[in-house]
């Protein structure tokens, strides 16, 4: 690994290398929504590689104590950000929970799992953020639980201007250790696409239903 790199190129760059992020402009990938993308993500592959999941949750970590030191709880959602909110949850020697989508059907019929005391402040781990909709529904439950979502931490985000969007309209602050951008500059470092294809990747963030039209 190339010690010059940032921090969000070098998980940038573990993404690319386990191909738990792979980028294909001119062969794009199909959402269950039925947009066209250029990009897969599934960040469910650095649990099996501990030095790159030890290094994602020192940098989560880092930016809980740097940014949101008053924290109290760490809470992952269901089910990617549970491992990571674990691990960042240890280093820090905090309380750890667990947001579902939605509330349980039977039993106490819990949403989020763990002790979450009202007026507690707490940090939302998640391991990616596309529109934003399920991480703002999480930190909306802790809401409700009457805590004080501080904000979402994501191990990767597409940059979408949807999701932007949709943080700013929540009052949410959003923070991703690697992102869109960077992934496009790394992988072009690497050889992994050509100069001909960033144009095309950087406008399907401009407007993903547009993409392969």
């Amino acid at each position: 690994m190339n010690t010059s790199l940032t921090s969000r190129e070098r998980i940038a760059s573990y993404l690319l290398e386990i191909g738990a992020v792979a980028l294909r402009p001119q062969e794009p990938f199909t959402w269950t929504s039925g947009i066209k993308s250029p990009i897969y993500c599934d960040n469910r592959l650095t649990l099996s590689y501990p030095e790159i999941r030890s290094y994602i949750a020192e940098a989560f970590a880092e930016h809980v104590r740097s940014e949101y030191p008053e924290a109290e709880v760490i809470a992952g959602t269901a089910t990617a950000g549970i491992p990571h909110a674990a691990w960042v949850a240890d280093k820090l020697n905090l309380p750890m929970a667990y947001i579902r989508d939605k509330a349980k059907g039977h039993g106490k019929q819990n949403q989020i799992e763990g002790r979450v005391a009202p007026g507690q402040k707490v940090v939302v781990i998640e391991d990616l953020i596309s529109t934003g909709g399920s991480s703002i529904k999480a930190a909306e439950a802790v809401r409700d639980a009457g805590a004080e979502p501080l904000a979402v931490l994501a191990i990767f985000s597409y940059q979408l201007d949807r999701a932007v969007s949709a943080f700013a309209e929540a009052n949410l602050p959003l923070h991703s250790l690697s992102d869109y951008g960077t992934l496009i500059g790394v992988a072009l470092s690497q050889g992994k696409i050509a100069q001909s294809d960033v144009e095309l990747l950087r406008s399907w963030r401009q407007d993903p239903s547009s993409f392969g039209a």
